[in-house]
């Protein structure tokens, strides 16, 4: 958004976590990204509120005024990173984050699937052990 990097190179950077994405599951790792989307009206809303609560204070920066200004270059770059970066093997969920509770809910819901779905187990004891008393 700032052009702090060259397009061209994180334009390449795509294909390298695509290929370290795809590495990491071809040796058996299961990966879930989630993008958490908040509106541009409820970023406002959490900003007012960090300003308003002094316990929250510290999450706020004046910075978070001018980076505000280019939401929609944001959202364009982020369009841009989800669709390069979105592949078979290592898709991205999409998370409407303006309410937490619903946030949660559907990344546990994921996170639940996905475990029935690799459906792990403890691995196996040591030998022996059935024979040990501890005094």
């Amino acid at each position: 958004v700032r052009n702090l990097v060259p397009r061209k190179e994180w334009s390449s950077r795509y294909d390298r976590i695509n290929d370290f994405e795809k590495q990491l599951t071809d040796s058996g790792i299961t990966i879930l990204k989630f993008f958490l989307h908040i509106s541009k009206e409820e970023q406002l809303e959490r900003l007012q509120a960090r300003l308003d609560n002094t316990n929250k204070r510290w999450k706020f920066s004046k910075a978070d005024l001018s980076e505000r200004k280019l939401w929609d270059d944001y959202q364009v770059a982020y369009t841009d990173a989800l669709n390069k970066c979105n592949t078979t093997h290592a898709p991205w969920h999409i998370i409407c984050a303006d309410r937490k509770w619903h946030r949660n809910l559907t990344i546990s819901s994921i996170v639940r699937n996905t475990l029935e779905q690799m459906n792990p187990e403890y691995p196996p004891a040591e030998e022996g052990l059935e024979d040990i008393i501890l005094t």
